[in-house]
């Protein structure tokens, strides 16, 4: 009897270690700036997981750093999760900077791959209005407060967490693994599940014991939607697409009709402003920009010799410099972006749009006011206020003259009613 509750034991153990090795790895890939779309795409891939009872979900992470709330809602989905997240800072070459460094700490398990770094966490002020200096005091203590509760919480090198964000460290994978500021340095994502295989982590749940050596890997890529907000949402992108909203609206307004121009500036102009809804802007530095808008059509109305349209972009160069304030970053508006965008603005004032309003104020060529003005011959003789017959424009036009009018005489149209031209003799 015993010997058969042993091996009742032994066929149950089996059959559960089965079952515990039988979850699989979720792999996740962020590149670029954390930003609403890339926390939103995190956000469903740790519900994905918890969902699925993953094994763990593993995020590789390489950033520059991003938005403190896109941050912020990143972590408090980490530290909620019943599901292991293992963020892996990978390729060689990657960085965990400013936000991503607070998201390395965040995670249950925090691993490098050799050749990263991890650091510079200092929060940056971006918005529509200067920070004063006690205020960014505030700002950088809480940020201080947040990373080193944080990293207490996981067990990792408390002095880092805060002097990343106060002195802006930064520091290689070899020093993070050293400090205890990761847990592991790994190669590969093989090499990584190889090294976390049976390591305890606490999690909303309790303590979870990986089981990774041998888990199948599933990639999640991120859906198009995130992809495309995530483009839409890079300063860059989103300056263009402002601009190009500007202009395809402006071109509509002084060529009605057109259509075209109008809907693509307008689907470009609300693309633009959800995406200045996560990348906080000047509004000194917009209020440029329309300046400089208004010098461009000033430009087309009032002869200025090109002056007004050089005013206007130099005021959309110093505005867009102005728009996003935070040189350097990963929120920054590239200086070749901003150059490009001068020079089809020049394009844009000196050709497109000067022909544009110029074909609005020149002569009607066609129907009865193209008639008025036109030159032709008579076909027939007949003196002032009887009707006879002209050519115009190769037409035969019934026609009442101002004067005596011979057959060949040149004529100029004056008016037109109805059907019938009122002409007058060409010198008289």
């Amino acid at each position: 009897m015993k010997k058969l509750c042993v091996a009742v034991s032994l066929i149950v153990f089996v059959l559960f270690a089965s079952l515990v090795h039988a979850g699989d790895v979720y792999t996740v890939r962020v590149n670029g700036a954390i930003n609403p779309p890339v926390a939103g795409f995190l956000e469903n891939s740790i519900s994905k997981a918890n969902k699925d009872n993953a094994e763990a979900l593993v995020v590789l992470l390489d950033t520059p750093g991003g938005l403190d709330s896109s941050m912020r809602d990143i972590v408090k989905k980490i530290m909620d999760s019943p599901v292991p997240v293992v963020v892996y800072v990978a390729p060689s070459g990657a960085r965990a900077a400013s936000a991503g460094a607070i998201i390395l700490l965040a995670s249950h398990v925090a691993a490098m791959a050799p050749g990263t770094n991890v650091g510079a966490a200092h929060p940056v002020n971006i918005g529509k209005e200067k920070t004063d200096e006690v205020m960014m005091k505030k700002v950088v203590k809480d940020a201080e407060a947040y990373s080193k509760s944080i990293a207490a919480q996981r067990g990792r090198n408390v002095d880092f967490a805060a002097k990343a964000v106060t002195e802006s460290i930064s520091i290689t994978a070899k020093d993070a693994l050293t400090k205890k500021v990761i847990d592991v340095m790994a190669d590969s994502v093989d090499d990584l599940l190889t090294q976390i295989d049976g390591r305890s982590v606490a999690t909303k749940k309790g303590t979870v014991v990986l089981h990774t050596k041998d888990a199948k890997k599933i990639d999640l890529p991120m859906p198009f939607k995130f992809r495309f907000l995530a483009y839409v949402s890079d300063p860059n992108v989103a300056y263009i697409l402002m601009m190009l909203g500007i202009y395809g609206i402006l071109f509509e307004f002084y060529s009605p009709g057109a259509v075209f121009p109008g809907v693509i500036g307008g689907v470009c102009l609300i693309l633009a402003l959800y995406a200045f809804q996560a990348i906080p802007i000047s509004f000194a530095g917009l209020a440029l920009i329309l300046l400089g808008i208004v010098f461009f059509v000033l430009e087309v109305k009032i002869v200025s010799h090109g002056l007004l349209g050089i005013a206007g972009i130099v005021a959309v160069v110093i505005g867009s410099l102005m728009l996003v304030d935070l040189p350097g970053s990963a929120l920054s508006i590239s200086l070749s972006t901003i150059i490009l965008v001068a020079v089809i603005s020049a394009i844009f004032v000196f050709g497109i749009l000067s022909f544009a309003v110029r074909a609005q104020f020149m002569k009607v060529r066609t129907g009865r006011e193209g008639l008025i003005g036109e030159t032709g011959f008579a076909r027939s003789t007949f003196t002032a206020g009887e009707k006879g017959k002209v050519n115009v424009h190769g037409e035969i036009w019934s026609a009442v003259s101002e004067d005596t009018l011979n057959e060949g005489d040149e004529i100029v149209v004056a008016a037109v009613d109805n059907l019938i031209v009122k002409v007058r003799k060409k010198g008289g």
